[in-house]
């Protein structure tokens, strides 16, 4: 066996957290990355920043908008875009990315945050979660090693949340987005790391719009790391790198890392 650090960050503009990045790879050298809202056209995607680093990229993006990529130190074997269902829109290939290292599956998926609970975006959120339990039924095992990660966009449980009195009805805390969640992981799937990280006050994201949000945490926990069990009995430790949030120009998501023995 070998010790593997995959990592998930939300960046929120790739080409804006260049620093912040390499600062990333080079401290915590994650062995697999699954980047979200990379907001970076296929054409724009700075490949040899990556290159340069020793990391291989897979990845599609919309210009300003949402944007996937798998950023690894060896290429994976297979690397696809979207649900490939039949119901695959504009978005999709860029929020959601399945690539294959050897017996390990990773699904890197950006769900959309839902805007409002009467918007279609909310509705299409509820529908994202439909479609990646299918695909999960359609696709993998909960006998094999599959790691669904991303920026969730999802609160799971109360300690997952500051003040979750006061979001009943947002779109990452409501009942209808949690039993949605629910869901896919009732195929098979375990939280890795509330496996390691049990406690009130560890969160990933901290909204820009709230005053000093890091220094008071004030925050969510949306960014995710959902095994199989032979998956999850591998993992090791799973932590959220709050320094990151921290730096000049940050994202409002940190980034979150994951270790098994695989």
């Amino acid at each position: 066996m070998s010790a593997e650090k995959i990592a998930t960050f939300n960046v929120n503009s790739l080409k804006a957290r260049l620093p912040i990045v390499e600062r990333f790879l080079r401290e915590a050298e994650p062995d697999i990355v699954c980047f979200q809202e990379t907001k970076c056209q296929d054409a724009d995607f700075p490949m040899d920043f990556f290159a340069s680093l020793g990391y291989r990229a897979a990845f599609r993006g919309m210009k300003s908008y949402n944007g996937v990529a798998v950023v690894s130190r060896a290429a994976p074997d297979e690397c696809s875009f979207g649900f490939m269902d039949g119901e695959d829109g504009e978005q999709d290939a860029s929020r959601l990315a399945i690539a294959r290292f050897g017996a390990l599956s990773v699904v890197n998926s950006y769900v959309p945050q839902g805007k409002s609970m009467d918007s279609p975006d909310f509705k299409y959120k509820i529908r994202f979660f439909e479609r990646l339990r299918l695909l999960f039924e359609r696709r993998f095992s909960t006998s094999g090693l599959l790691l669904w990660t991303g920026d969730i966009n999802v609160a799971p449980t109360d300690i997952d949340v500051t003040h979750p009195e006061n979001k009943r009805d947002h779109v990452c805390v409501c009942q209808e987005a949690r039993d949605a969640l629910a869901s896919v992981l009732e195929w098979g799937l375990e939280d890795i790391y509330r496996r390691h990280r049990p406690d009130a006050g560890e969160f990933s994201f901290w909204d820009y719009r709230v005053k000093d949000a890091l220094s008071r945490n004030i925050g969510w926990r949306i960014d995710h790391f959902f095994a199989t069990p032979s998956l999850a009995e591998r993992s090791t430790d799973a932590r959220a790198l709050r320094d990151l949030r921290a730096m000049e120009r940050p994202s409002d998501h940190t980034a979150v890392i994951a270790e098994f023995e695989v």
